[in-house]
């Protein structure tokens, strides 16, 4: 695996397994600069959304970047203001048109909204079908909200992209997805350094002369996610994509699955009904 490796999606497109993701990252130059660089050192995926209010930025670095479009994996995702069939609809294009793109490489619901998913959904297989997006998928739905599109999709999404970590190992829904031909995509997987302390992963850090960053990212490789480590500094954006020259144990992986405590950095999905 390098940082170029790609996952196939259940409709035969490529994806990459890193990338950078953008949460957070101001609008202007920060952003500009940053998936400048992330694009510079070899990252081929960037995950922006609307309501980050950066999706220009990531647009105006991609652009010129002078990396040939269809080598850059962009991913942007529908707010839940926007939710509804039409609303969907004209939030996509207002996202395309800030892209400054033909097309994006994947859409994603961002949250599942009560009420509106099915027919957000059903902008989004309007979207893909019209052929503005080359997959579509959804973030932060857990089992009961997949359950509940097999009533009404008529595609099955392609990824899941939720918060994911040693911390919050969503071992159950992981493999729910893998048994649906979902994609899990894992995001906040550094649990923004909120538990840079833990003993355990700073002892496998020493031991394989790598960072508590680092190891994380790596166990969701070797899990086979598809993860996003969010960062603006080029120090960083460059620290973070240094995983791909070792491997981790079986038993440091354990040690490392071990470790779940639910514990969660953003918003619990499994409440929403």
């Amino acid at each position: 695996m390098n940082i170029t490796s790609k996952c196939r999606l259940n409709n035969g497109y490529e994806m990459p397994y890193f990338g950078l993701g953008v949460y957070k990252a101001a609008p202007g130059k920060e952003t500009i600069e940053a998936v400048s660089y992330a694009l510079e050192v070899g990252y081929r995926l960037i995950d922006t959304a609307a309501v980050y209010g950066n999706e220009k930025e990531v647009g105006i670095a991609v652009a010129e970047s002078g990396i040939p479009r269809e080598e850059i994996f962009i991913t942007t995702k529908l707010w839940n203001d926007d939710h509804g069939y039409d609303s969907a609809l004209k939030a996509f294009d207002e996202s395309l048109k800030r892209l400054q793109l033909d097309y994006v490489d994947l859409y994603l619901i961002h949250w599942p909204v009560p009420g509106l998913r099915k027919e957000s959904w059903k902008a989004l297989e309007k979207i893909y079908a019209d052929g503005k997006c080359k997959a579509i998928g959804v973030s932060n739905y857990m089992i009961k909200h997949l359950e509940e599109m097999k009533e009404y999709a008529e595609i099955i999404p392609a990824v899941n992209q939720v918060e994911f970590s040693p911390f919050l190992y969503q071992k159950e829904l992981l493999e729910y997805c893998r048994s649906n031909k979902i994609e899990v995509e894992a995001y906040s997987p550094l649990a923004r350094m909120k538990k840079k302390d833990n003993p355990v992963v700073n002892s496998i850090a020493k031991k394989y002369n790598k960072t508590h960053a680092q190891i994380l990212i790596r166990w969701c490789l070797e899990h086979k996610l598809i993860v996003i480590p969010k960062s603006s500094n080029k120090k960083r954006i460059k620290e973070n994509a240094d995983v791909f020259d070792f491997e981790l144990s079986k038993e440091d992986m354990q040690m490392l699955d071990s470790l779940n405590e639910n514990f969660r950095v953003s918003w619990d999905p499994s409440e929403i009904e």
